[in-house]
């Protein structure tokens, strides 16, 4: 009786959701997602740069050239994003930083999809715990918002060239701020991400050895399977079914598939944590489990825990609670790099 009301309490949630969603075209865009691409009319072609993108160790690299002014001021961030796009208010990134006193741990949260706050609990949880968290903007949300839009609409849609271009930008944000930690003095730092935020937190993780810890909330791998499949989503896949194939979409958004990346988020001084909903609508169950499997196949071994909720239940007691002590104890244990440290 009381996981039926649960579900039903999530679909109210999803359907609050959809208010003010609409079909917009599908655009391919190739060259907001590949450098020098220019115009590209076939999906075949645009599978194409995508195949290359995942196979090039240098996709969500820093560009050789980047602008590493820092703006901090009253516990905010502001930084120039190193990828530029037609919305002046997303070239600027904003970050929320709430101190712990200490720069032995650091922890970024990357924020779910049409996120409407920060998470101020969170945030003054770990940092009286001695973890200094830094709460930044994705794309499109907050303070980068694009003018009259009510969603972040712009961050993932069926414009498939931006919404890679859009990622992309999440993760070069990301890595620059993990950088500036870095440069700051902080020791250990962690990643994480919740829903759509975990892609991002998760491709970090992947491509920064900079990372030691990153926890995935709500996550599966193929970002295309989400969507086609999501409840959160249904608009967006309204808009593809007609013109493009899942096995299509999937390619297309290969360089975004975390499974693409599993033998680095496998890598021996990364540890993972990741929490689960039994009963997703938005990231189904069946996705997050391949992405477990792949992850075990390339020798990760992740901290998992699978609550009997839903995607947005979860952020009702008791479940968020329980997830939040796991998210504690992971954070509180020893990283591998330290292990290893102790035993040379």
């Amino acid at each position: 009786m009381y996981h039926s009301w649960l579900d039903r309490w999530d679909e109210r949630r999803a359907r609050r959701g959809e208010v003010g969603k609409k079909t917009t075209d599908f655009i391919l865009d190739a060259d907001r997602a590949f450098a020098g691409a220019g115009k590209i009319a076939a999906i075949e072609e645009f599978c194409e740069l995508a195949d290359q993108a995942v196979a090039d160790p240098a996709f969500f690299d820093e560009p050789s050239e980047s602008d590493q002014r820092f703006d901090r001021k009253d516990g905010w961030l502001r930084f120039p994003s190193d990828i530029a796009t037609d919305i002046a208010a997303n070239n600027v990134v904003w970050a929320k930083i709430t101190e712990s006193g200490s720069l032995d741990r650091a922890m970024v949260i990357f924020h779910h999809w049409n996120a409407s706050a920060r998470n101020r609990q969170i945030a003054s949880f770990f940092s009286r715990r001695g973890i200094t968290v830094v709460e930044i903007a994705m794309p499109y949300h907050f303070e980068r918002s694009r003018p009259g839009s009510a969603h972040a609409d712009y961050m993932l849609s069926p414009n498939l060239g931006r919404t890679i271009q859009s990622i992309k930008q999440g993760v070069l944000d990301g890595r620059k701020l993990i950088h500036w930690l870095k440069s700051e003095g902080y020791r250990e730092i962690s990643v994480l991400g919740m829903s759509l935020g975990s892609w991002v937190a998760g491709l970090i993780a992947a491509h920064d050895p900079a990372v030691s810890k990153a926890s995935l909330f709500l996550t599966a791998g193929s970002l295309a399977d989400m969507v086609w499949t999501g409840r959160a989503t249904r608009s967006i896949r309204d808009s593809l079914e007609p013109e493009i194939e899942l096995t299509d979409l999937r390619r297309a958004w290969g360089p975004l598939n975390l499974e693409n990346y599993a033998k680095s988020l496998g890598r021996p001084d990364l540890a993972l944590h990741v929490v689960l909903a039994k009963r997703d609508k938005v990231v189904l169950p069946a996705l997050s489990a391949r992405l477990m499997q792949r992850l075990d196949d390339a020798g990760a071994r992740p901290t998992i825990l699978a609550l009997n909720c839903g995607h947005y239940s979860l952020a009702m007691p008791p479940y968020i609670l329980l997830a939040g002590l796991s998210l504690k104890r992971f954070l509180s244990s020893a990283s591998k790099s330290a292990l290893r440290s102790r035993s040379l």
